[in-house]
């Protein structure tokens, strides 16, 4: 005999408004206390300083002025006169500021897994097409210079002396530069660092200030670097990919950025969210779209994605569903992953470019044969996690999963009227919020 198993409720409000809240995947129990929330929720530059023509495009090492201060560029994204775009390989030094790269993909300089991780722990080596392009980028003498000073830069940065640093033999100085070629760590960069008509240094570029079509190319190339990023290491079982928005969501530049790391695990997050995709196989539907969609949680929707607040996170969190049949975002229709951009970029805009917020990107790892869902969290980091978490484990967020859905709301219909979001937007009422509207499982 089968006995069924009613899912708990994930949401409970109290009769002093207090909301408890319970993660269905992670289990994370958290609390939204009334009034704690009840303050704006963006940063406020004090002092705003005016931009100087000469800063224009140097205000960090990510600006589109300083193509030298960061490692090899891998590849990155043009747009060219007619509007069309393209992916440019290969580089040479002598040509980086032949173009403008719209988004580029570069090594960070500091990885959280080094080449010699990959190396010492797995015995990898450079492929061979990645062998040659370093070769290729060494033999140029601008190139040569352009990774001897990035190498310098960073042992200087790692508190080595002039002295040490003078000390060390040419091969040597080259060795430290294998993971600006085969490193598993990838930036890609957004151009401006600014919007296009700021005045001062408070007006930041955000994936919220792009244009739909930009935001688009945006995400359609991560998705191709982070395919590409497991065809280049074939130890890797996951790539995380990841953006930090502002210094308090941990962002080193206040510049427009994305993060792609390949590790050779899948985590524990993911392992506790299979154990409940294997007892029930639309798990990501009934404790996820479904659930919000009864608890009037949905944001927004599109064809191919939905958006509902979150529950159950540590940090306030807008969630983003791919609606695909196709778990792989690269193994979706271009249409399916534009769809997908339009409703982050969506949820990004209505936040606004002053609160700091971690995106993170969740999809089936690749040593997994069961259906799930790309999905993409957006966390306002607007609390600080202190001795209460620690001592109970139970997580205070500001902000209740309602009250995220109503700020979210009211800031998309004037940004819909605007045209600063995809017109395609069915808002709150506007969605269907038919049931399992995923079609992972299929």
């Amino acid at each position: 005999m089968t006995l069924f198993v009613r899912e708990p409720e994930y949401i409970t409000e109290l009769r002093d408004g207090t909301v408890k809240q319970l993660n269905p995947f992670t289990g994370t129990e958290v609390w939204t206390v009334p009034g704690r929330g009840d303050r704006p929720l963006g940063l406020v530059a004090p002092h705003p300083l005016p931009l100087r023509d000469g800063e224009l495009g140097r205000h960090c090492a990510f600006c589109e002025q300083r193509y030298l201060d960061t490692p090899p560029e891998k590849s990155r994204v043009v747009r060219h006169d007619d509007g069309t775009w393209e992916t440019l390989y290969r580089t040479p030094a002598e040509s980086l500021f032949d173009t403008v790269a719209q988004f580029r993909r570069v090594p960070n300089l500091f990885e959280i897994l080094s080449f010699d991780y990959w190396h010492e722990n797995y015995g990898f080596e450079l492929p061979p097409a990645v062998a040659e392009r370093r070769a290729a980028y060494l033999a140029s003498p601008a190139g040569l210079d352009h990774v001897m000073r990035v190498v310098e830069a960073k042992l200087y940065a790692r508190g080595l002396t002039d002295a040490q640093v003078a000390a060390m033999g040419h091969d040597d100085l080259i060795a430290q530069a294998s993971g600006f070629f085969g490193g598993g760590h990838d930036v890609i960069i957004a151009r401006r660092h600014f919007v296009d008509d700021a005045a001062d240094d408070s007006q930041l570029a955000s994936s919220g200030t792009l244009t739909p079509e930009e935001h688009a190319q945006f995400i359609a190339y991560t998705v191709e670097c982070t395919r590409m990023a497991f065809e280049v290491n074939r130890y890797a079982r996951y790539v995380v990919v990841f953006q930090n928005w502002l210094k308090p969501a941990g962002a080193s530049f206040d510049h427009l950025h994305k993060q792609l790391v390949s590790i050779d695990d899948r985590g524990n997050q993911h392992d506790a969210a299979l154990v409940r995709l294997r007892a029930n196989p639309n798990i990501f539907n009934e404790a996820g779209a479904n659930y919000a969609a009864q608890h009037n949680l949905v944001i927004a929707e599109n064809e191919h994605a939905v958006a509902f607040a979150g529950f159950g996170h540590r940090y306030p969190t807008i969630e983003v569903y791919s609606r695909s049949e196709h778990c792989d975002p690269w193994d979706q229709h271009p249409d399916e992953i534009r769809g997908m951009s339009d409703m982050i970029h969506a949820m990004h805009a209505a936040t606004g470019a002053d609160v700091p917020t971690n995106e993170e990107w969740h999809y089936r790892p690749i040593d997994v044969n069961l259906a799930m869902p790309w999905r993409v969290m957006l966390k306002w980091r607007v609390s600080t996690v202190a001795g209460f978490e620690g001592a109970t484990k139970i997580y205070l967020n500001t902000i209740s999963p309602t009250s995220i859905r109503d700020r979210v709301v009211s800031a998309l219909y004037p940004l819909r009227e605007r045209g600063l979001v995809a017109a395609g937007l069915r808002i709150a009422t506007e969605a269907s919020c038919a049931p399992n509207p995923l079609r992972y499982s299929r």
